[in-house]
C-alpha cells in the first residue's frame, strides 16, 4: 500500500512539474509578443536616418513636417493649398544662399531644409507637396522630386542641366506638367528681356571657373531661352489680377537688369481675410528668413526700380 502511495505521489509530482513548465513556456512566448501593433511599428523619425549629409540637410525638419502633414491628411488637399500649408510651415527658416554648390567640379542634387534661398524655397516646397501626393515618406523621395523639378527634363546631369534662369525653369516645368504657366492673365504682355549674364560673366560663377567647358553649354541654353515667347504682368497691372490668384501660385519677379530675366521668387498665400500675400525666402537685411509679407502682393514688390512685373504659374496636380 505504501508503495502504491509513493508511486502516486511521484506521478503527481512529475505531472505538476510538466504543467508548470508548459505554463512558464507560454508566459515566455507571451512576453515576446508586442503589447500593441503601434508599439511594433517604426517611429516617424528613425534615429539612424536623422544624420545630415552634404546632400541632404534638415532631416529633423523633414520628419517633423511629415508627421504633421500625415496626421492631418494634408495629402488630400488640392495641390495649391498643400503648397501653401508647407510654405507656412517653413516660415522662419533662415535665408541661406549658394546651398547648391556642394562640389567644385560636379553636379549633385542637394536638399537643405535648414536654409533656403528664394529659388530653393519654391523648389523644395513644391517638391515636398508632390512627394506627399505620391505617397513618398523618405528624404530620398523628396530629393528625387527636387531633382525632377530643378533639372532640365528632370535629369541631373552636369552644371548646364540645372535650370539657372527662372524663365527656363518655368518653361521646362510646364513641359513636364509640373506647373501651368499663367501667361494669358489680363494685362499680360510679351516678355522681351534677354538672358546672358552667366556666359558673359563666367568669372562670377565658381563652377564656370572650375569647369570652363560648361560656358559654351550655358550659352547654348541662353540662346534657346531667348528664342521663346513668354508673357508677364507689368507692375502697374498686378493689383488688377490679384483676385484671380490662388494660394500656391508661383510668383517670379522680373527685372530690367541686363542679362537677367527674374531676380526673386515666392508663392501667393491668400489669408482668411481674402488678401493675396507674397511668401518668400527674403534676403532683406531686416528679415533674412522665409517671410509672409504684409499686405497684398501688389504692395510687396517695390524694393527696386529695376523690377518690371511678374511671371506667374500654378502647380498641377500629380498623377500618382
Amino acid at each position: 500500500m505504501a508503495s502504491k502511495q509513493k508511486s502516486r505521489r511521484h506521478f503527481l509530482s512529475k505531472f505538476i512539474t510538466a504543467i508548470a513548465a508548459i505554463a512558464a513556456c507560454d508566459l515566455r512566448v507571451i512576453a515576446r509578443q508586442p503589447q500593441s501593433k503601434l508599439a511594433s511599428e517604426p517611429a516617424n523619425e528613425p534615429s539612424e536616418d536623422l544624420a545630415d549629409s552634404l546632400e541632404f540637410k534638415g532631416k529633423k525638419v523633414f520628419y517633423s513636417l511629415l508627421k504633421k502633414a500625415t496626421t492631418k491628411n494634408w495629402q488630400a488637399l488640392p495641390i495649391g493649398e498643400l503648397v501653401g500649408k508647407i510654405a507656412r510651415e517653413l516660415e522662419g527658416t533662415p535665408y541661406v544662399a549658394s546651398t547648391l554648390e556642394i562640389y567644385p567640379d560636379r553636379e549633385v542634387c542637394s536638399v537643405n531644409l535648414s536654409g533656403l534661398d528664394c529659388v530653393t524655397f519654391i523648389e523644395t516646397t513644391l517638391a515636398y507637396a508632390r512627394m506627399l501626393k505620391k505617397g513618398g515618406r523618405k528624404p530620398a523621395d523628396l530629393r528625387a522630386e527636387v531633382a525632377s523639378i530643378r533639372y532640365r527634363a528632370g535629369t541631373t546631369g552636369d552644371y548646364s542641366t540645372r535650370l539657372h534662369y527662372m524663365s527656363d525653369w518655368l518653361t521646362d516645368n510646364s513641359n513636364k506638367h509640373v506647373i501651368q504657366i499663367l501667361d494669358h492673365l489680363p494685362g499680360a504682355i510679351p516678355f522681351t528681356q534677354k538672358v546672358g549674364i552667366m556666359s558673359t560673366h563666367p568669372a562670377s560663377y565658381l563652377r564656370l571657373i572650375n569647369q570652363p567647358d560648361q560656358v559654351a553649354k550655358i550659352k547654348k541654353c541662353e540662346a534657346a531661352i531667348n528664342s521663346r515667347q513668354l508673357r508677364y504682368v507689368p507692375m502697374k497691372k498686378i493689383a488688377a489680377i490679384e483676385p484671380l490668384l490662388t494660394t500656391g501660385d508661383i510668383v517670379a519677379v522680373c527685372t530690367s537688369q541686363s542679362g537677367l530675366d527674374v531676380v526673386h521668387t515666392g508663392f501667393v498665400y491668400r489669408t482668411s481675410d481674402g488678401v493675396a500675400h507674397f511668401i518668400d525666402a527674403s534676403s532683406a537685411k531686416s528679415k533674412m528668413k522665409v517671410t509672409l509679407e504684409q499686405g497684398p502682393i501688389s504692395n510687396s514688390l517695390h524694393w527696386s526700380k529695376n523690377l518690371t512685373g511678374v511671371m506667374l504659374a500654378r502647380p498641377r496636380e500629380t498623377s500618382c
